[in-house]
């Protein structure tokens, strides 16, 4: 690393915290004292030095003592700042819509087009439930982690609206099917009059509540725990986010509301069929053996006789073709 004197200042380090998390590199293991001793820095501003670094997520304490400090893998810490950064910069641009809504309107501008900025991990899920509550006909919605709420555990303001009779249409990202269990609730949400799709790379979690209002979270970071989010109110803006999902939908797989044992309109001898919407979803085998509940031996052996009976050269394939030959109850 020797580079740019100041190579990490565009991630808010300043060049002498930079040398002092250089020289960490080089001897991650260093008391503060070997350190001051080796760049000839007092202790003190060591100790002040690391402690801007820490909060910074560029060092960690180690525990015991004599005082060290761990330096972070540069390609870590840089990508989590540089996270960080764009996350600040979408609020910035996103308050600056907000601001434009309360600006004098020209003659080429709409009153519809609000947008308005939610920040904390409590207001998001209330403007969640709310917008859940306030719908009247129709709910739209992309599933993707990370969750504000526990993905445990069942979402009872949607199944609560489902027995109302709202049309609830859900589109599933694989990733989401990984966790423990999750598949289970989504298919409790389609035997309750859920319509609900999965597709292999969900780009955003959304709600569209009667497609007049849309909430969606300011960052996609896997490291973001929808901790701020976007309300979009009537505008193209929120147009392009109901074709957005509808585009997907057209893509999607149908996820289907009961195991095989329970349909028996399906060939008795043909794998389960969740195992050919996890496939096309693009599951990896651990996730789709936890999920049906079966040994990984299990999965890899029915996904060569699926492979095998369709003449697929892919999983994804194999899936696909499964979905478009009917090899399941669902829609």
């Amino acid at each position: 690393m020797d580079t740019d004197d100041n190579a990490l200042a565009a991630v808010g380090v300043d060049a002498e915290d930079e040398r002092i998390y250089r020289d960490l590199l080089r001897r991650p293991r260093a008391t503060l004292p070997e350190l001051a001793a080796h760049t000839g820095r007092t202790t003190v501003a060591l100790r002040r030095a690391c402690s801007r670094l820490e909060a910074l997520g560029l060092v960690s304490r180690m525990a015991g003592r004599p005082v060290r400090f761990l330096p972070t893998r540069p390609d870590v810490a840089v990508a989590a700042l540089i996270s960080r950064r764009e996350e600040g910069l979408a609020q910035a641009r996103l308050a600056a819509l907000a601001l434009l809504a309360e600006t004098p309107r020209t003659e080429n501008q709409s009153p519809e087009e609000l947008v308005e900025v939610v920040q904390g991990q409590a207001a998001v899920v209330q403007r969640f439930t709310q917008l859940q509550q306030t719908a009247a006909e129709e709910l739209l919605v992309l599933d993707r982690p990370p969750y504000a709420q526990d993905p445990g555990r069942q979402n009872a303001a949607e199944m609560d609206r489902l027995a109302r009779g709202l049309l609830v249409r859900g589109i599933y990202d694989a990733a989401a099917l990984e966790i423990p269990g999750k598949l289970r609730l989504a298919q409790e949400a389609v035997a309750a009059g859920e319509q609900a799709r999965i597709s292999p790379e969900v780009p955003m979690k959304l709600a569209i509540a009667d497609r007049k209002t849309a909430i969606l979270p300011l960052s996609t970071a896997a490291s973001s725990h929808a901790d701020s989010a976007v309300i979009v109110h009537s505008s193209t803006l929120l147009d392009a986010l109901v074709t957005l999902f509808e585009v997907l939908w057209r893509s999607a797989l149908p996820l289907p509301a009961k195991p095989l044992s329970t349909l028996p309109s399906a060939p008795a001898e043909l794998p389960d069929p969740e195992l050919f919407t996890l496939l096309a979803a693009g599951l990896k085998d651990e996730a789709v053996a936890r999920q049906l509940g079966v040994s990984l031996r299990t999965v890899h052996r029915r996904v060569s006789e699926l492979m095998d009976r369709l003449g697929a050269r892919t999983r994804f394939q194999a899936g696909l073709l499964a979905a478009r030959r009917g090899w399941w109850g669902a829609d």
